[in-house]
């Protein structure tokens, strides 16, 4: 579909989602430069919805603007990133404090939360995901349902904020880290100590949980960076020009 067929806010939308699925993906890594230019070319549409995209991944906190229509994915700021998890740690662990001190017994509709947890994490080691990408997605769902089960929505929107802005930053981990396990076992035994009404426990996992998925963060290097970089070059995103190895 040409520029001409869709409305300009509908061009800015499906330049918009198309680019941040490529940052998510990690088609685009962090520290990838672009141009307005060429991200009209690849779409098809004018430098006005393209200029309107970037705007909005800029105010996501996932692209930043240079000099001369010239864009880049954020670079991994490993402050920034400290900074989100001390954030998703602080509304995860007051939403699971709510969830469990609550003075009468498990809610149903708390209770349908969890079993929907267990059916995807309490699974045989042998029929544990794999795959990274999916990984990624299965631990976000897990992370927001347990906050969207506190029944707060400016806490949940909260939420996924920091969520989509650490994305990228949670894909390196499990994408090329070895913490699938790990992830597995938390998660489960966070499950069995809220259903068990074990208030400190509970808060306790998770805040553990949260730090050592932090603790990764800071042991992300360059050189997984670059790894990534290597891994996805046959998959790069074809608007994209050659990739600066620089990295932050």
């Amino acid at each position: 579909m040409n520029d001409t067929t869709r409305s300009s806010s509908s061009r800015a939308d499906h330049v918009y989602y198309s680019v941040r699925d490529d940052i998510f993906e990690m088609r685009l890594l962090p520290g990838d430069r672009l141009t307005e230019g060429s991200i009209a070319e690849r779409f098809g549409v004018s430098r006005t919805p393209a200029r309107e995209a970037l705007q909005r991944l800029q105010s996501d906190g996932l692209m930043r603007g240079y000099v001369r229509g010239g864009w880049e994915v954020v670079p991994i700021d490993l402050k920034r990133f400290e900074d989100l998890y001390e954030m998703r740690k602080l509304i995860e662990t007051f939403a699971v404090g709510r969830l469990v001190a609550a003075d009468s017994s498990l809610s149903g509709s708390v209770q349908q939360v969890l079993d929907r947890l267990d059916a995807t994490w309490k699974v045989p080691r042998a029929q544990r995901i794999r795959d990274g990408r999916e990984m990624v997605a299965l631990d976000e769902a897990f992370h927001q349902a347990l906050v969207t089960a506190a029944d707060n929505a400016e806490l949940s929107a909260a939420m996924q904020r920091v969520t989509d802005r650490i994305r990228v930053m949670r894909r390196l981990d499990l994408v090329y880290g070895d913490c699938i396990d790990e992830t597995y076992d938390e998660h489960i035994a966070i499950l069995d100590a809220i259903r068990n009404r074990e208030t400190e426990r509970s808060v306790a996992l998770v805040g553990r949980h949260i730090e050592g998925s932090r603790s990764e963060v800071r042991g992300l290097t360059a050189e997984r960076l670059q790894h990534a970089r290597t891994a996805m070059e046959p998959h790069g995103a074809p608007y994209a020009p050659p990739r600066s190895r620089r990295t932050t």
